[in-house]
């Protein structure tokens, strides 16, 4: 029997495991899949990590030991795939030893996010070597590998420019960047700043067409404005769109929400199952790293009140919905308090400023905030817990 299991060895798991251990929980182990722990970071070479939790700043591998340092002695099993998790903590393991029931008293899903490869994208065109993602690229640069000379980067998002500082560290100039949008996904100005301190243009309005090439990436057809051109290249890097890694929820049972496609959670970070708790990525894509590191502590924070018996009753548990305008909140479900506020993460369907508007079941007016809303990027509403007191259901509007 555990006190904690955590599923994922990233900043989400470990800074999980951190504050567990520093609040005195000693019978904690942490579970990874792959052969070592700290996550994406790990793979980039780029500064930009551990402010959050740290307060220093690090490129991705320093910062990866740096998790790993931080969780003491509590055990990191890696290469031990979790199989399935059944109510009253009971988790399914795949070890060396072969299959394995454990059972804890909470456990912690934190296994991240995934990209989109090229297959689920319908690109079209030849099948050559020099075709990857960002994460696989990072991996090989890190381990000396330089898989071409000149690619380009499909996507603008953060993890895009995340891309450009890891082809700069290993000696690779991107031929542009393509943005499907009209303007990039990240904040400007990184479109700037890669078209000057990398030079490397960003294609707007621009879509990838086909990938051509024998053996090898040759080149790429491009439509930008409605006339198509083949641009010349040696690799493909197709970057973001990413979708939470809730493969593991999913065969457990734990319901998923459809506008996430992560775990469905309530304020304390409690799914459905409310042994289980999920924190990071694997809520929804996709936040950076020392966003997953907060989140992994607030949850370990949670967890500690669970340990306690201090958690509100999941029967109480207030649902939210989304409206108009609304593609995905969360978390999904929140408790009404004397003490204390909720943040809603919301994610909208178009860019412009509106009010984000919380209704309750009677139609008064919870709370209300004016945004400027850009395309793919999550807004945040702060509410005071005391505001849900004799709500039933809340509803998020943007209107």
């Amino acid at each position: 029997m555990y006190e904690a299991l955590i599923v994922g060895a990233g900043p989400a798991g470990l800074n999980a495991a951190r504050v567990l251990r520093k609040n005195g929980v000693k019978n904690i182990a942490v579970l990874e899949r792959t052969g070592d722990a700290g996550g994406l970071p790990r793979y980039c070479g780029h500064t930009g990590f551990g402010m959050m939790d740290f307060r220093r700043v690090w490129r991705g591998p320093r910062y990866a030991r740096a998790l790993v340092e931080s969780v003491g002695e509590t055990p990191i099993l890696t290469d031990t795939i979790v199989t399935g998790i059944e109510p009253g903590g009971i988790v399914h393991v795949a070890t060396e030893r072969g299959l394995e029931s454990w059972q804890a008293r909470t456990v912690l899903l934190a296994t991240g996010t995934r990209e989109t490869p090229r297959g689920p994208r319908l690109v079209s065109g030849t099948r050559p070597w020099g075709v990857t993602t960002t994460g696989a690229f990072q991996e090989m640069v890190m381990k000396g590998l330089t898989p071409f000379r000149r690619p380009v980067i499909i996507g603008s998002e953060l993890v895009s420019f995340s891309a450009l500082m890891t082809a700069r560290h290993g000696g690779v100039q991107p031929v542009a960047m393509i943005e499907e949008n009209a303007r990039i996904t990240a904040q400007r100005p990184a479109d700037v700043l890669a078209r000057m301190i990398y030079g490397t243009p960003v294609l707007l309005d621009t879509r990838l067409v086909a990938i051509r090439g024998g053996e090898k990436v040759e080149g790429v057809e491009i439509e930008q404005n409605g006339t198509r051109r083949v641009l010349d290249c040696d690799g493909v890097v197709f970057t973001g769109h990413f979708v939470p890694d809730a493969i593991l929820a999913r065969l457990s049972g734990i319901p998923l929400d459809a506008g996430t496609h992560g775990p469905m959670i309530d304020s304390t970070f409690r799914t459905l199952d409310p042994n289980v708790f999920a924190a990071g990525n694997v809520l929804r894509a996709v936040e950076h790293s020392g966003m997953a590191a907060r989140e992994g502590q607030s949850a370990a924070d949670m967890m500690l009140r669970a340990l306690a018996g201090r958690l509100p009753d999941a029967g109480r548990a207030i649902p939210v919905t989304c409206g108009e305008g609304v593609n995905s909140v969360w978390p999904q479900r929140v408790y009404a308090a004397e003490h204390g506020r909720v943040v809603l993460h919301v994610s909208v369907e178009c860019a412009g400023q509106d009010m984000l508007r919380l209704s309750c079941d009677d139609g008064r007016i919870v709370a209300e905030r004016r945004v400027r809303s850009l395309f793919r990027h999550r807004l945040e509403l702060p509410v005071a817990a005391s505001l849900f007191a004799g709500v039933a259901t809340l509803r998020l509007d943007l209107v």
